[in-house]
Parts: C-alpha cells; sequence; structure tokens
C-alpha cells in the first residue's frame, strides 16, 4: 500500500480518502428533531435523487433508520446531519464504477436564537459573493459549500442577521441558509432554483401545503426590485422552521399574518 499520512487520528472509521473530502462528492441532510425526525421521509427521499443527480445509487438502510428514530429519541429539539458521500475509490476526479457509499451521522444542539428569530423576524443585507450558476448541481445540497463558506466569512453590519444571496446573474437566489418566499397581493413566490441554490425539503412541503390551502404560489425568476413590492418576505429551512423577514438592507417588511399559523400546521414552532 502507498503511504497515507495524516496529522489526526481517524475519525469514527472514515478513511481520508473519502471522496466527500477529497472533492465534495456526497450530499448532506440538516433535519430537526422534535423526539422524531420531521420529515424524514421527504429528506431520505431528496437524498437518494440527488445522489442519482450526482451519478451513483444509494438507498438509507434499515440499519440507518434505526439508528435515527434512536437518536431522535435520545436528543430531542437537536439538529441531526446525514452526509452520504460517493465513498472511497476512483483515480483522480473519475469516480468508480461500483460506489460503496459512506454514511455519516452528528447531532448537535439548535442555535438557541432560533426561537427569538421565529417570534421577532430578522433582517438580510445583500452579500457581495454571488453564487455560480450550474444547472446540474442546481437544488441539490451536495458538500461543496464552500460559496456558503466565503459568505458566511463576511461580517454582518449591525443589526443584520443573515446575508440575502444572487446568483451570477443577479436573481435572487436564497438567504445563506435558508430559501425565500415573497408574498404579493395574496400570490406568495419563490425563486426558481434551476440554475443555483439548494432546494430546501421543508420549502418543499411549505409549497404543497400553501396550495393544499388555497393560496396561489409562483415559482419564477425574482429580481431585487421584484422584492421591493412584496409585502411580506419569509424564510425556510428545516431547522427554524419560518422566519419572517423584517427588512432587507433598507427596505422594510410587515410580518406575514399566516407565518404563526403555518409553523403551527407543520410543527415547526420552537
Amino acid at each position: 500500500m502507498l503511504p497515507l499520512w495524516t496529522n489526526q487520528p481517524t475519525v469514527a472509521g472514515i478513511h481520508p480518502l473519502d471522496r466527500g473530502l477529497a472533492y465534495g462528492d456526497g450530499v448532506f441532510a440538516t433535519m430537526r428533531s422534535n423526539g422524531q425526525i420531521l420529515f424524514l421521509t421527504q429528506h431520505l427521499a431528496r437524498i437518494e435523487q440527488s445522489c442519482a443527480r450526482l451519478g451513483f445509487s444509494w438507498q438509507a438502510s434499515g440499519e440507518l433508520k434505526d439508528k435515527l428514530t434512536e437518536l431522535a429519541k435520545a436528543y430531542p429539539m437537536h439538529c441531526i446531519k446525514l452526509i452520504v458521500s460517493r465513498g472511497v475509490g476512483g483515480r483522480g476526479y473519475q469516480s468508480p464504477q461500483a460506489a460503496t457509499a459512506t454514511e455519516i451521522v452528528s447531532v448537535s444542539e439548535l442555535p438557541s436564537h432560533y426561537g427569538a428569530w421565529q417570534q421577532q423576524g430578522i433582517t438580510l443585507a445583500l452579500s457581495e459573493v454571488r453564487l455560480g450558476q450550474q444547472p446540474r448541481l442546481a437544488g441539490i445540497k451536495h458538500l461543496n459549500r464552500l460559496e456558503q463558506v466565503l459568505i458566511k466569512s463576511q461580517a454582518l453590519p449591525n443589526g443584520m442577521e443573515d446575508w440575502l444571496v444572487l446568483d451570477s446573474e443577479a436573481w435572487v437566489i436564497e438567504s445563506s441558509m435558508a430559501n425565500l418566499f415573497g408574498v404579493k397581493d395574496g400570490i406568495i413566490y419563490t425563486p426558481a432554483l434551476h440554475q443555483a441554490g439548494v432546494s430546501g425539503v421543508t420549502r418543499e412541503i411549505i409549497i404543497q401545503t400553501l396550495l393544499t390551502q388555497g393560496y396561489t404560489v409562483v415559482v419564477c425568476g425574482v429580481k431585487q426590485d421584484f422584492l421591493s413590492d412584496c409585502e411580506h418576505v419569509f424564510l425556510s429551512n428545516s431547522l427554524f422552521g419560518v422566519v419572517d423577514v423584517k427588512g432587507i438592507d433598507n427596505q422594510a417588511y410587515t410580518p406575514w399574518p399566516q407565518s404563526t399559523q403555518l409553523r403551527h400546521s407543520l410543527g415547526l414552532s420552537l
């Protein structure tokens, strides 16, 4: 065997040559536990579909599902993160013909301020870092998060809690950590994510729920000037659920009156 060296001990049997580490060749989900994992079936389905889009086959085993269930019971009101990489193998970027996926599950505390965000809303600032367009990867929560690392490396202006992120063509995509919705004249709009961004599980569930409730939901290209015309803006992700946006830079918004009801109906309240 050719030499291999690392200054760190191998953690939990993870191989230093895993393709997730070397190339970001894999996907992940961050899921909330309320004693059970919210929307587990949808999270696992999205990982399976995302792996297929990257070119390798993966399905959640009974053992993995049992472990996730066990951790959710032991750690209510925590974040449970599942990483699935293609595993070890291949020559350079070339992937192996038969992948043996690596699965990593970790648990962390929910940020304590998320409850306050739900009650008070947050304010966004426009990020100078823009997302590259890549339709082959758009929508996937893949392991290459360097754009988000750069975004979060910026110091937020005073009074701002997160970044509004555009793509390279100045289309509104998301915040640094969440999907975005705007409400105008009673119609809910959310940015199209066919060129960049992450299609979140909670976003998809919110869209389905709102349609069932009789709302019109439009998925389309969104520019900043359109957001300026919206009466309400809110964010969604799997950990903080639904959070109203009070403002974006100098533009102010009022809370969407249905945010509390939507959080309650989906079990997202903190």
